[in-house]
């Protein structure tokens, strides 16, 4: 890597030598490479701020950079970032080393407040918003989707969830309704349950034929008519604010989700760490204790 360029050009070159866009990040676990253009955004940021700690201390670039470097800076990181930008940070950094790093813990209090909405919250926002986001807005919170996976939506029957994962045959335990599959984080396609009445009104939404977006930088083909991506969380923040008079995001509606469905299954009888992970699953973790965020 040349020396002395900006912090930002270092960063931009360290992860355009690391990318692998178009193959699934699950099915390729492990390989150092990137396979997500939102990590590469975050692996780029994180490498930038990297660059600056070591220009500001000794006047050299990523190219150099040494373990106990990156153990310095991310002591320091410690005290002016929460838990998650700091294991961003450490996770672009020993990705560009080619080490691992030694996982550490953020001394920044982080803000636990829940980022849930009611059901009566959410009928409020959804019907606030045109018949398109509205709809998106209610399967979203019915299924528990991320905004951009309202835009992968296909029929169980027409797309086969991945193979690689061993899937909880728990899942959707107590609800009924039509299955579909969306494609979420690092490619994983996953089944979703959807209630028979939304699934009515999504298929009355179907497009003859699919239809191309760009989101966030991100192909998708479109099979329906509905909100979904960054205009769609646009939307649902503004109607948040419109009628509650503050919005948790779109993401929230994961969060009632979550807790939601892990409350109706232990009512069902089922042991609460069965029931984290039969959710996790339906949310698309695999981690159990990625889940634990969203039960604040």
């Amino acid at each position: 890597m040349p020396r002395f360029r900006s912090a930002k050009s270092q960063a931009e070159h360290a992860v355009s030598n690391k990318i692998a866009l178009g193959q699934g990040r699950h099915d390729n676990r492990d390989d150092g490479r990137i396979h997500s253009l939102g990590t590469a955004r975050g692996y780029e940021q994180a490498l930038k701020g990297f660059a600056e700690y070591i220009q500001d201390h000794r006047m050299g670039d990523l190219g150099s950079a040494t373990v106990k470097e990156a153990e310095q800076y991310l002591a320091e990181r410690a005290l002016m970032v929460a838990q998650k930008t700091l294991d961003l940070d450490r996770q672009a950094i020993q990705m560009h080393l080619g080490v691992q790093l030694e996982v550490v813990k953020s001394e920044l209090e982080t803000n636990l407040t829940t980022r849930s909405y009611t059901a009566d919250q959410v009928e409020r926002i959804a019907s606030a918003q045109s018949d398109r986001n509205s709809l998106a807005t209610r399967i979203a919170y019915d299924a528990g989707l991320r905004a951009h996976e309202l835009l992968t939506l296909r029929p169980a029957d027409e797309r086969q969830a991945s193979t690689h994962r061993q899937w909880n045959a728990d899942r959707f335990t107590g609800r009924a309704g039509e299955r579909y599959t969306v494609k979420g984080k690092g490619g994983l396609v996953r089944e979703v349950m959807i209630s028979k009445h939304l699934s009515d009104r999504l298929e009355e939404r179907r497009l003859a034929d699919p239809k191309q977006v760009i989101d966030r930088g991100v192909n998708y083909s479109q099979h329906y008519d509905i909100g979904g991506g960054r205009a769609w969380s646009q939307s649902f923040s503004a109607a948040s604010k419109r009628e509650l008079g503050f919005s948790n995001g779109g993401h929230g509606l994961r969060h009632s989700y979550v807790q939601e469905r892990l409350e109706e299954l232990q009512s069902r009888g089922m042991q609460y760490e069965e029931a984290k992970g039969t959710v996790a699953q339906e949310v698309g973790h695999f981690a159990k204790n990625t889940t634990e965020a969203y039960l604040r």
